[in-house]
């Protein structure tokens, strides 16, 4: 575990020194900002509703965490630190959760810039407390399986931009399943829906906990992070 923090404060320390991670930050408030004006500002009147936040947000996920993780592994390949990093006594499994970790820690940082959104609206009118909290839940459960992607995605390639290309491709593919799956019909579009990550974010947004919305994301978080060791330990045989 004292392996696993090392390699989650070096990674924190590299996020806050990438140029990457700023862009990617800034990149967030702005784009978040301006739905949020738009939404809520522009239209009249005023829907007090945090769901049209949480929306806007989680769609910006979808270019922000591929930014935010292509260099995680990719960074190690490119730098040639790799050898050196899979040659030491961490374990593959303290290397990936240890990078994990500090994705996670920088998704803690994602949700709680946006509760600036709630904190305006609520000086206009009342907001719907489970509502609320259950969809900000749901927001941290998608962003960490997002990292979790993301972070596999690092894993295929030694160039930044491949990873970051490929992260992007696996988060659409989960955002648009739903879509995907209106053409089909009968039970396998009803098999093929419950891999929707907006579909499973559905329940707590209307202030409904059922355990398997977040069994959903978690498993879907650990799925892919045993996907990144495997690929890093075909990697250190090779």
């Amino acid at each position: 575990m004292r392996r696993t923090w090392a390699i989650c404060s070096k990674e924190l320390q590299m996020f806050f020194y990438s140029p990457t991670s700023y862009v990617a930050f800034a990149f967030y408030v702005l784009v978040s900002g301006i739905m949020f004006y738009l939404n809520f500002v522009m239209v009249q009147p005023s829907l007090i509703d945090i769901r049209y936040v949480v929306g806007n947000i989680t769609f910006i996920y979808l270019f922000i965490i591929p930014l935010l993780t292509m260099r995680l592994v990719a960074d190690e390949f490119r730098h040639g630190t790799d050898e050196l990093l899979l040659t030491s006594p961490a374990g593959i499994g303290e290397i990936v959760l240890g990078k994990y970790l500090a994705a996670l820690i920088v998704q803690f940082l994602l949700t709680l810039c946006s509760l600036v959104y709630p904190l305006i609206m609520s000086a206009f009118g009342t907001l719907d407390q489970p509502v609320l909290w259950l969809s900000y839940l749901s927001m941290f459960l998608l962003g960490a399986a997002m990292m979790a992607i993301g972070l596999f995605a690092s894993t295929l390639s030694n160039n930044q931009m491949v990873a970051g290309i490929a992260g992007f491709a696996f988060l659409l593919f989960f955002w648009l399943i739903d879509w995907m799956a209106e053409g089909f019909g009968g039970k396998f579009r009803d098999w093929i829906i419950q891999f929707s990550m907006s579909g499973r974010m559905a329940n707590m947004q209307k202030g409904i906990l059922q355990g398997a919305d977040i069994l959903f994301f978690v498993t879907l978080a650990a799925l892919f992070l045993i996907l990144g060791m495997q690929t890093l330990e075909r990697k250190r045989w090779r």
